[in-house]
């Protein structure tokens, strides 16, 4: 009886951790016409994760809506963004998340990805909730400057897992982020 609540209790917080990346939001920097816009529209496309684009050629945006239970790679998706000739100015995820606890400057597993929260409360997170990618090339030069003032851990610096990063494995892709 006592291995079956236990193995119980397991799943529930297994369950309570999970998150699933579902849609982002993409501001693509350096669209000047529909077809630089087009580009970018169809390199996001090709991703194998991603489900559906919609362009928002005013606000130079892609709302990207991602397959149920793909693997969402935000490097991927920058990359897709430079290879059309364009680089990313914003991107925000938007995941439904079910007690996820996160506090300023820890690292936590979302999906298959470590994501380092910077200059975000201690707090649950649950319901939908969105996040920013604070990484160099996801944020303008002048942004990046003020994220690298929010950590001590050289993780901020080069977006891999190092000494200071004890729960990460040396050389790990960390995202930095806040909500």
């Amino acid at each position: 009886m006592k291995t079956i609540i236990v193995s119980i209790f397991g799943l529930l917080l297994a369950w309570q951790s999970h998150a699933q990346f579902s849609k982002a939001t993409l501001k693509a920097n350096g669209l000047t016409c529909a077809m630089c816009s087009n580009a970018v529209n169809k390199a996001l496309e090709r991703l194998s994760f991603v489900e559906k684009v919609e362009a928002d050629i005013k606000n130079t945006a892609f709302n990207i809506r991602f397959k149920p239970d793909a693997d969402v790679q935000p490097d991927a998706i920058r990359e897709a963004v430079e290879g059309a000739g364009f680089s990313v100015g914003s991107l925000r995820l938007t995941a439904q998340f079910h007690q996820l606890k996160i506090s300023k400057d820890q690292h936590v597993k979302i999906g298959n990805a470590t994501y380092h929260f910077l200059n975000t409360p201690e707090q649950h997170l649950n319901g939908e909730q969105t996040i920013t990618l604070l990484d160099r090339n996801f944020v303008s030069d002048q942004v990046f400057k003020k994220v690298k003032t929010y950590s001590q851990m050289s993780c901020v610096i080069t977006g891999r897992a190092a000494a200071c990063c004890s729960d990460g494995e040396a050389g790990q892709r960390i995202y930095h982020s806040t909500i």
